[in-house]
């Protein structure tokens, strides 16, 4: 049904691959608008009204992993890395 697309990027008129998947996600959240922007160019656009991101280093409750999460871990809830995250809430 969606076919991958080329668009032109207003900050840095590079062209990218606006993909079948993304174009499937912007219909399934009600999206009018195709992107105007490259990933990179959103993403700096991002950081810089939010500054970049803080992480913190944390120990995986599951495997035991270390790992860096993005927010302040505390004490009474456990953090999992990537992988255990995925499981644990896969498996509800």
């Amino acid at each position: 049904m969606y076919e991958d697309k080329t668009l032109q990027c207003k900050e840095c008129s590079e062209d990218f691959t606006f993909t079948a998947g993304e174009q499937e996600f912007y219909n399934e959240r009600g999206f009018m608008n195709e992107p105007q922007r490259c990933k990179n160019c959103r993403d700096a656009r991002k950081n810089a009204v939010r500054g970049p991101r803080e992480f913190f280093g944390a120990t995986c409750a599951s495997c035991g992993a270390e790992c860096k999460v993005p927010f302040e871990p505390k004490t009474e809830r456990p953090v999992y890395c990537s992988d255990c995250f995925a499981r644990v809430r896969e498996n509800g």
